[in-house]
């Protein structure tokens, strides 16, 4: 049985016209009927019951359209997956991430995504907003993960991953450590201890203390362990998104919700990536990550 038979066949169903299958498959109407002849003669029963220019499916005919239909459609997008697959240039995917974040959520997915496409290697790149940015402008990143700071551009697609909260990690031992929310004026003549790069202070200050409020002072750290243990000796507090799973609180530390006028200070996390240079791994893992951060 010839695949071109199957999709003959399939055609003179939904057009119910030879005339116009034919025309659709571009070939002439004698062909393909003779093509439904042949697939019937191989198969040794009848598909169709022919009346002049009209014609019925028999039973058989009924049962080798519904499920060859189906078949069809599976050939279809195995056939596209096997051409995407194919144009992509290398197995690997190099992912930006914020070095502020908690790596739980990142970790799942990853696990996730290799489960299923145990070909792509993965590469991780950390950096602030600002850093990851600049990654993926100069094509060091093929996905990158951060929040919302400036508006979108049509050359890229943002998708949305998930609304975070705004959480404080304080000293336990701190007077503000018993509170079960705290404000931005809570905080005024504290200092902020930021993740940075060093070189990236700058941009970084500025969007917290313009952007969201924030302390005036400010303190730097490399990596979230060194901001923490500076929490922890009370040098200042730590900012915290809520994106994914939080892991326990370090001992000593306090985590406290941080809100203005009551409500919740949210912002807004995206995977981004170039239009050009999207694949279907770059959409996969937006997928599997966006599920794993909301479940």
């Amino acid at each position: 049985m010839l695949f071109k038979q199957m999709k003959y066949f399939i055609a003179v169903v939904d057009c119910n016209s030879f005339t116009e299958a034919a025309e659709q498959c571009f070939i002439s109407q004698s062909a393909i009927s003779q093509q439904i002849k042949s697939l019937e003669n191989e198969l040794g029963v009848e598909l169709l019951i022919r009346e002049n220019r009209r014609f019925t499916l028999t039973p058989a005919g009924e049962y080798f359209y519904r499920h060859g239909k189906v078949l069809l459609d599976e050939i279809e997008a195995f056939k596209e997956e096997t051409i995407k697959r194919g144009e992509d240039r290398e197995l690997s995917l190099t992912i930006g991430y914020p070095k502020n974040f908690n790596s739980l959520a990142l970790h799942q997915a990853i696990a996730e995504f290799t489960e299923l496409y145990p070909e792509v290697n993965i590469s991780i790149l950390s950096g602030t907003h600002e850093e990851l940015f600049e990654y993926l402008l100069s094509q060091q990143l093929d996905i990158k993960i951060s929040e919302q700071r400036r508006a979108f551009h049509d050359d890229y697609y943002n998708f949305e991953l998930k609304h975070s909260e705004c959480f404080i990690e304080i000293s336990s031992k701190h007077p503000l450590a018993s509170k079960e929310e705290l404000s931005i004026e809570d905080l005024k003549n504290l200092s902020c201890i930021l993740v940075i790069s060093k070189g990236k202070e700058e941009s970084e200050r500025e969007f917290y203390e313009k952007s969201l409020g924030l302390s005036h002072r400010f303190l730097y750290a490399d990596s979230l362990e060194q901001a923490r243990l500076m929490a922890l000796s009370h040098r200042g507090y730590l900012p915290i998104d809520h994106i994914g799973d939080l892991p326990e609180v370090m001992t000593g530390l306090q985590r406290i919700p941080l809100k203005h006028k009551g409500q919740s200070i949210q912002r807004n996390y995206f995977a981004c990536w170039n239009k050009e240079s999207t694949n279907y791994y770059i959409e996969e893992f937006a997928q599997i990550f966006k599920k794993v951060l909301n479940k």
